[in-house]
């Protein structure tokens, strides 16, 4: 896997702490990352070339789903880069976190990723090219944060790797040349009212937009997450008066269908 790789962590179907940085003990090798006869890569979907996606994100990708060989950049780390892994995830999928030690494990389990089938390396190290190149050769989806913006030439070396491969890039961040971006436009929190409550909820608003016959902005609301934690679409929506803050601020009050009360602003 070469020397980027310092720290690992793969995680077991049981382990569900909000956060997972790996121990310093925790070093690269076959009980750490297994080999193919383990971790099946590319042919855990055979003859697919469109990677499924969660219903509600649908609509937002060309195919309706993730293609293969793509690379899909989701702006900055949030939970949308989960969302957009969880359908291949539960459809038997592996999936490699690289470069977000700040991973929320229950949180990827309750967008829908299976935890039993995903690893996480909090720090890559300088030589995240590489095991990137090397992630993309055993798991069908890699979920990156870059330590920095990659040059143009480390940039096509990365996109030849994930066409090799077959494998799906989702990138926590901006990637010139991607085939698919997706971004939070604005969001609204459920659950404050006056100055005291709590938050229960998220609904965003997710535009995509791409390349070619993609090139026009879709946007979609989706609960992200919901009050359960699942991602699903957002609708019955009532605008409510006033301002969130009872003072006339930039954030306005909304009310949905069950009487909660929202904070709106852009995220």
């Amino acid at each position: 896997m070469g020397a980027g790789i310092t720290q690992v962590t793969s995680l077991s179907s049981r382990q569900h702490d909000d956060v997972v940085l790996p121990g310093k003990d925790v070093l690269p090798g076959k009980d750490v990352l297994p080999g193919k006869d383990v971790l099946p890569g590319k042919d855990v979907l055979p003859g697919e070339d469109v990677l499924p996606v969660l219903p509600v994100l649908r609509g937002l990708l060309p195919a309706g789903g993730l293609l293969r060989g793509s690379v899909v950049a989701a702006g900055r780390w949030s939970m949308l880069c989960l969302a957009l892994a969880a359908g291949a995830s539960v459809d038997g999928a592996w999936c490699a976190v690289a470069g977000l030690p700040q991973l929320g494990v229950r949180a990827a389990a309750d967008a829908g990723l299976d935890s039993g089938r995903l690893l996480l390396i909090a720090d890559p190290g300088t030589g995240w090219p590489q095991v990137v190149a090397s992630l993309l050769d055993g798991f069908e989806i890699v979920l990156l944060r870059p330590p920095e913006r990659p040059s143009a030439q480390l940039r096509r070396r990365v996109e030849a790797a994930v066409r090799r491969h077959g494998s799906v890039l989702v990138v926590a961040g901006d990637w010139d040349g991607a085939q698919v971006r997706l971004h939070i436009a604005r969001q609204e929190w459920t659950g404050i009212g006056v100055g005291h409550g709590r938050l229960r909820a998220r609904r965003v608003e997710v535009v995509a937009d791409g390349r070619g016959a993609w090139a026009r902005p879709r946007t979609r609301w989706l609960w992200l997450p919901g009050p359960d934690g699942s991602v699903t679409a957002a609708a019955d929506w009532v605008v409510g008066a006033g301002s969130a803050d009872g003072a006339g601020g930039s954030n306005s009050a909304w009310t949905d269908h069950r009487g909660a009360v929202a904070v709106s602003g852009a995220g």
